[in-house]
């Protein structure tokens, strides 16, 4: 009860208070102190705090890209900034609400691929199926759409749409994208899952990492990587790119591992997603696939 009535009292009375004497002392307001004291993902993440908290400047976490510099302006003659004394200032806020903002659009854009199923009567999900199928057996001519041959890539069944159920269309692009840009590296660990002892289903853990990289983004745990990452807009091959950097590292962490079998993958899994989770609590993290 008594951080409660800390948090009450601070939040309504000592902050605003403190900003006041700060801003007396300093000439500055409190954005543009964070300014002067933090930089990548933990000015970002500052700015936005302090966005969220001031009603007058809420509207700025959803600005549209077209509208940001009218919105930094608003901000200026809010905050009775004179851009003469603080030229950086519209620069260095222009980017935060490009990043802040660009961050809710990539998990909206997101989430409308995921909700989007695979559709055997679409013509493009059939040939993207098709695409993964030859970039990872680029050897092997496939005798039939619906056929046994696709548990050699990691599918459950004879008809693969029935794994991207979950995911929808987003978990074929993703397996697709790794195929494509690390077509070496996938080929590697797809061999590593034919392993007698340690071996898993290729395309199904891809697609079950895809939900992960959702999740992550979902919860807001991708902010740091991505605002350190991206100086302005992410997108969804910022998107797609994290994913890779997950099936590469995934793979890596279970050979490591050695599990005493494939009925243990979800203990696993979630090990490696803790994993992942602790790296991304670090404000300078920047998560890329080197190979």
């Amino acid at each position: 009860m008594f951080i409660s009535l800390w948090e009450f009292f601070y939040g309504h009375f000592f902050r605003f208070w403190m900003k006041w004497l700060l801003r007396q002392m300093t000439g500055k307001c409190e954005l543009q102190r964070i300014f002067d004291t933090y930089v990548g993902a933990q000015r970002t993440h500052r700015i936005g705090n302090v966005i969220q908290k001031e009603k007058v400047l809420q509207k700025a976490t959803h600005v549209v890209q077209s509208e940001v510099d009218k919105c930094v302006d608003d901000i200026m003659k809010e905050k009775n900034i004179n851009p003469e004394k603080d030229a950086s200032f519209k620069i260095c806020m222009k980017m935060c609400l490009l990043q802040i903002t660009g961050y809710k659009q990539l998990y909206l854009d997101v989430e409308s691929v995921r909700k989007r199923p695979y559709d055997s009567d679409n013509l493009q999900h059939e040939e993207l199926l098709m695409k993964l199928w030859n970039l990872l057996m680029p050897t092997k001519k496939l005798n039939a759409r619906i056929s046994k041959q696709w548990a050699e890539i990691g599918f459950q069944g004879d008809d693969p749409k029935t794994d991207f159920r979950g995911m929808g269309i987003l978990g074929l692009i993703n397996l697709v994208y790794f195929s494509e840009n690390y077509t070496s590296e996938a080929h590697q660990i797809l061999s590593r899952s034919n392993h007698p002892k340690l071996g898993y289903s290729y395309a199904i853990v891809g697609i079950n990492l895809t939900e992960m990289a959702y999740s992550l983004l979902k919860s807001e745990a991708l902010k740091f990587h991505l605002y350190n990452l991206v100086p302005g807009i992410p997108t969804m091959e910022h998107f797609h790119q994290f994913y890779c950097y997950l099936v590469y590292e995934f793979d890596k962490f279970w050979f490591e591992e050695e599990p005493e079998s494939i009925m243990y993958f979800n203990l696993y899994r979630e090990k490696f997603h803790e994993k992942i989770k602790g790296l991304l609590l670090d404000c300078n993290v920047a998560l890329t696939l080197k190979v």
